[in-house]
């Protein structure tokens, strides 16, 4: 029997991606694999079932996790879903291993050799993979549109008749892909843009896109191209130079996420009071308790004269193209391991190994086992 690879419709209400599309289908045809999809699956991201050539469609969720040898995922399934895959069987995708210790015990208990894309080892031969990274810069280009399209002010300078409008002042707070490619957008928007991160190297990336660099004299470069925690002291002096960037900018992105822990919280409500009045803060990293001190996450709020918004599911608000680069994050992951139509894990890839959750009833990945307590 060929290997069969499942794609279930996302039931998390906001995700609108899809983890295959057409094209990406025909890669996994070619290496003798089949796919079977719950019908609508990708409706949301405006890929109908009429678009995709060589698939078998299911009717429910229930019979894609009961034949799938390898089920593609965007956001981790429910318990029923995950309870009714076949013992031995692989899931892929965005699986928020940190979350949820009931769900970790259930891919013990089913055999689920589960991979989770966000402990994806930061190497250079992973960066094909690296969903993270691709879903991020989504989420910069559509948050840095989000504050254009609140702000009361134009991003670009304008001259009219009467004389000439400055260009909008855009703070982003965070270098990493995301806070990059809001810097880009934004720039190429026409906005004057500054940018700080507690990791000094990111300098030379930020203003090689134009924009002005902010330091704050506190460095905190982690492991992983991640950036540490800071200490009480490094917060303090940090928030006394932010204060003045932030009250001097017309747009705030903020895009400071750790993985697997809450968000750093780097603007409090005394900087928000003293921001311009109509100012706009665009807060990336609502969904996991966001940067801002006041954000609601999917919701937007005034905090005096500052309009503050918590978009989430980001990434989401461009389904076609996000769902696009997610799909070839994961056949760039798992079709190397695929001959002749059978799965074949390496155990010794240090991207298998690295990103293994659970295999054989087992955790894998030493960080969530501590973190879990399991």
């Amino acid at each position: 029997m060929p290997l069969t690879i499942g794609i279930p419709t996302e039931v998390v209400v906001g995700e609108r991606r899809l983890c295959v599309v057409p094209d990406v289908v025909r890669k996994y045809r070619e290496l003798g694999a089949q796919l079977l999809m719950q019908s609508g699956a990708g409706v949301s991201a405006h890929l109908g079932d009429d678009m995709f050539a060589d698939v078998r469609f299911a009717a429910s969720a229930g019979e894609v996790f009961a034949a799938a040898d390898v089920v593609l995922c965007v956001q981790p399934p429910r318990t029923e879903s995950i309870a009714a895959m076949k013992p031995g069987s692989v899931l892929l995708g965005l699986l928020q291993p940190w979350s949820s210790e009931e769900r970790v015990r259930l891919f013990m208990e089913r055999g689920i050799t589960a991979f989770a894309m966000e402990l994806l080892p930061r190497i250079s031969r992973a960066q094909s993979m690296d969903i993270l990274s691709s879903q991020g810069a989504v989420a910069g280009y559509e948050c840095a549109l989000i504050a254009a399209d609140h702000s009361p002010k134009f991003f670009p300078m304008l001259t009219y008749a009467a004389g000439t409008i400055r260009p909008a002042k855009v703070l982003v707070i965070g270098a990493g892909v995301a806070g990059l490619q809001a810097i880009a957008t934004a720039r190429r928007i026409g906005a004057m843009v500054e940018a700080y991160d507690v990791r000094p190297e990111t300098r030379e990336q930020v203003e090689s896109l134009g924009a002005k660099f902010i330091d704050t004299g506190v460095a905190a470069a982690g492991s992983g191209g991640y950036a540490r925690e800071l200490t009480d002291e490094e917060k303090a002096k940090q928030a006394e130079r932010l204060a003045r960037a932030v009250a001097q900018c017309d747009a705030l992105i903020t895009t400071a996420a750790l993985p697997g822990r809450p968000a750093p919280r780097i603007i409090g409500a005394d900087m928000i009071a003293r921001m311009k009045p109509g100012a706009v803060v665009v807060d990336m990293a609502a969904d996991t308790g966001g940067n801002v001190e006041g954000t609601v996450a999917g919701d937007k709020v005034w905090i005096n004269d500052v309009l503050v918004i918590g978009p989430t599911h980001i990434p989401s608000r461009m389904p076609v193209h996000a769902s696009e680069m997610l799909a070839k994050n994961l056949f760039n992951f798992i079709s190397p391991f695929i001959r002749d139509g059978a799965l074949a894990l390496d155990w010794e890839d240090e991207v298998i190994s690295g990103s293994c959750l659970t295999h054989a009833g087992e955790i894998r990945h030493p960080g969530v086992k501590q973190a879990l307590g399991l």
